[in-house]
């Protein structure tokens, strides 16, 4: 599988276009919130996304992207690929269903990005995760570790501490890959500091698996 989902995305950030029920069970009325389901849809699973990152970075509207944030496809992931026919194979294998695209910042300062992706069975979302972070380990050519202590099991961690503007990273940068039942959530944070982008991507992570169903 070609790396790079993140790659592509960057590269477009540069001709980025700027953006113009709870119910009572009891007497003392406490509130129960719904469990999250398993999507059916691509539009349910972008409800499961994050709307915000612990940063408070400004969100960049999907359509201010080249190629465009949101929901994805299985083409919509193959053409990140320079051999799209073969990279839509590899994703079927994985049992690939579809994903969903969010980013937040600005093109020369910090940037968060999240990716959560949806797949037939937990074999194919755990080895999507744990193969991306192999790949994108090479091109952004920073300190890989799986199974960090800082995440939770499942995850794999890589940190930049200087950015080559070849990549498309403005700054030091964290990526995160985890697996979590049938999904997989990819989280990047480019920052000021490499300190900056790992908390960054540690407290997003966090909050994206706390809105996923169970595994």
């Amino acid at each position: 599988m070609r790396p790079g989902r993140l790659a592509p995305v960057l590269a477009g950030l540069a001709t980025l276009v700027p953006a113009t029920g709870c119910t009572p069970t009891s007497a003392t009325s406490v509130e129960v919130e719904a469990a999250p389901v398993t999507p059916e849809t691509v539009e349910d699973l972008g409800q499961l996304l994050l709307e915000e990152v612990p940063s408070g970075l400004p969100r960049i509207p999907d359509a201010d992207l080249e190629p465009s944030a949101g929901a994805k496809t299985v083409d919509d992931v193959a053409t990140y690929s320079d051999d799209p026919a073969r990279e839509r194979a590899v994703l079927r294998e994985y049992g690939y269903r579809h994903g969903w695209e969010r980013f937040w910042g600005s093109t020369t300062g910090p940037l968060t990005s999240v990716f959560l992706d949806q797949f037939d069975h937990a074999t194919g979302a755990a080895t999507y995760a744990r193969d991306l972070a192999g790949n994108d380990a090479e091109v952004y050519d920073g300190v890989l570790r799986h199974d960090p202590s800082s995440l939770p099991d499942g995850c794999s961690l890589l940190t930049v501490a200087e950015a080559d503007p070849a990549t498309g990273l403005s700054g030091p940068a964290a990526f995160a890959w985890c697996a979590h039942g049938v999904f997989s959530v990819a989280v990047t944070a480019v920052a000021g500091t490499e300190e900056a982008a790992g908390d960054e991507v540690h407290d997003a992570v966090q909050d994206q698996l706390d809105r996923l169903p169970a595994a």
